[in-house]
């Protein structure tokens, strides 16, 4: 018994004639004929009561029937599966983020990439950037948001999605807080508050490049790991630090942003998205595809490429 011998079956019981039936199965009668006689042989009952006036189902015919649509049924949705999976369209994708990736690109992605792939399953994970990689290394995440520039060896492909300058963080008590803007080099006596050299190295090293071009070499009050965390100690008093432009929907009321000049534009922060290029499936490049759509990123941004 196959599919093609359960459709013709299926057919028959809809018209309840060979003839009209064969012509809709866009077959002649006696093939017709000799595959439900076979399929009845096979199934060792008879499905189609033969009638002067024509055909009738049996019971124990009317009970196969209804098991027949059913196979017919899962196996349309096999294909179906089959085709969306090809397309992306159905699965699932693992993907990964930042904390600061939650506050402007993650709502819009996950939001456009529900309504455009529903039957994508999505597992939401956050991390560090260097975990991440990690990850993704491992093959256990299918896509990331990450902080850029990537400063970790790693073979990823990564696209600049948004970027995002680095601000000073000031306690609203601070006389640099009344300022419209600081110039990094007036910072060399100022106590800081930096990421944590082992948890967030490319933070921390990104921070050290600034002093470095600057010229300065501010005393460090505390190394935090989390954006909030380093927003905390600066709202207590403890020292300013430089964070992400985006931090401004982190930073409580006792916690001025002030714009910075003097930075390097190398040193310009942002989100990226990486990928491992011979990893990538029709999910992934989908998502891919949708984040440039929302996000293309702004001018003269990079092309993807491998760290």
């Amino acid at each position: 018994m196959d599919l093609r011998q359960i459709k013709q079956a299926l057919v028959l019981s809809e018209t309840l004639n060979f003839h009209r039936a064969a012509e809709r199965l866009h077959m002649a009668q006696p093939p017709l004929s000799t595959a439900i006689r076979k399929l009845e042989e096979e199934l060792g009952v008879t499905l189609f009561e033969r009638l002067p006036s024509g055909l009738r189902l049996t019971p124990v015919g009317d009970t196969v029937l209804r098991q027949m649509r059913n196979t017919l049924f899962f196996a349309d949705e096999i294909r179906r599966a089959a085709s969306e999976g090809e397309r992306g369209e159905q699965g699932k994708l693992r993907v990964g983020f930042v904390g600061s990736a939650v506050y402007s690109l993650m709502p819009r992605m996950i939001r456009a990439f529900r309504l455009r792939y529903p039957r994508v399953d999505l597992v939401i994970e956050e991390s560090t950037t260097v975990e991440l990689l990690r990850r993704l290394e491992e093959h256990s995440l299918d896509v990331a948001l990450v902080r850029y520039p990537i400063l970790e060896r790693s073979s990823a492909s990564v696209v600049l999605l948004q970027p995002d300058p680095m601000v000073l963080a000031v306690s609203t008590d601070s006389a640099l807080a009344a300022r419209d803007a600081v110039d990094v080099t007036e910072l060399g006596a100022t106590p800081f508050i930096v990421y944590s050299r082992t948890f967030v190295p490319a933070m921390y090293s990104m921070t050290m490049m600034a002093f470095h071009e600057a010229g300065i070499q501010p005393p460090i009050a505390q190394e935090a790991v989390q954006v909030p965390s380093i927003l905390a100690l600066v709202e207590s008093g403890l020292g300013v630090a430089l964070v992400p432009a985006t931090a401004a929907r982190q930073a409580g009321d006792g916690v001025k942003l002030v714009p910075l000049t003097g930075m390097p534009q190398r040193l310009d922060l942002g989100i990226a998205l990486v990928t491992l290029p011979e990893t990538v499936n029709a999910t992934t490049r989908n998502f891919v595809a949708l984040a440039r759509e929302i996000m293309p990123g702004p001018p003269g941004a990079p092309a993807p490429t491998a760290c």
